[in-house]
């Protein structure tokens, strides 16, 4: 992915100014936070016949129980749509999921487990190369929090399952010169970056299943980075490259404004619940 456009992505919004405190965001995000319903007007309203009360009970039920269906179906759909929109238009339209779809490129490549390929390298005295079998066959770590995204939206409970970064660090043998862990993406454009202490934390995953299903495309698929108790643009999707560096760079997000350290509620100006 060579330009900049907003696609179908997990993005952070730019930093909160007071004049404009809400930009887009850098990765995939959950939509706006879901409004109050407005109040009904004073007064009772017209009654209604026993035939129609017990008519809206039967389609309620109805609704309920091919919600799921219906909420599956619209999220496979708005990700395939926006995933072949260069506009990013899809990506306003909210889902049943919570999530909406963008990057920060014009396309992004698929990986298929038989092309996709996860470097380590760096400051490490074995670097490899991990296929996605390699990283099924880890042992697999699940993590249920809520997704929480710097623009404001939560989405709760969100199952992450998949290999804790510190096992690939560990098995590459880090050299004592190393500080921090930069993070690349198979878009070609999107970067991350944390502490050498802050990968090694048990909650940042190298995430393989989310929401109990394999990784998709749209969800930054087949493997993506998880960072629990940060905002999610530290996410980065579409995970190629882990390189172990001596000091921390910058990732594409905090080049435009956002904070390298990001955790919720301690940082970009907020003071949401944390997540761990």
């Amino acid at each position: 992915m060579n330009s900049e456009r907003p696609e179908s992505r997990e993005r952070p919004e730019a930093r909160e100014r007071p004049e404009d405190r809400e930009q887009q965001e850098g990765r995939e995000r959950p939509e706006a936070r879901e409004q109050p319903d407005e109040a009904a007007p004073d007064g009772g309203g017209r009654p209604i016949g026993r035939r129609v009360f017990l008519g809206t009970l039967g389609l309620g039920a109805l609704g309920v129980a091919a919600a799921p269906v219906l909420q599956r179906g619209l999220e496979s759909f708005l990700a395939g749509a926006s995933d072949k929109d260069p506009t990013g238009l899809t990506g306003l339209l909210p889902n049943g999921g919570g999530f909406r779809y963008y990057s920060v490129t014009s396309s992004v490549p698929r990986k298929s487990a038989g092309t996709y390929r996860l470097t380590v390298d760096g400051l490490v005295d074995r670097p490899r190369a991990y296929t996605l079998a390699d990283l099924r066959a880890l042992p697999q770590t699940r993590m249920v929090r809520d997704v929480q995204c710097v623009t404001g939206w939560r989405v709760p409970r969100t199952p992450f399952e998949g290999v804790r970064l510190s096992r690939l660090l560990d098995a590459a043998g880090v050299r004592a010169t190393a500080g921090a862990v930069r993070f690349t993406c198979f878009d070609g454009a999107y970067s991350e970056s944390l502490t050498l202490a802050q990968a090694r934390r048990a909650d940042v995953l190298v995430a393989l299943r989310m929401q109990d299903e394999d990784l998709g495309h749209a969800h930054g698929g087949p493997v993506r980075l998880y960072v629990a108790p940060m905002y999610f643009y530290k996410s980065a999707k579409w995970l190629s490259g882990i390189t172990v560096t001596e000091h921390v760079e910058p990732g594409y997000w905090e080049e435009r404004g956002y904070d390298i350290d990001a955790w919720v509620g301690r940082s970009n100006g907020r003071d949401d619940e944390p997540t761990n």
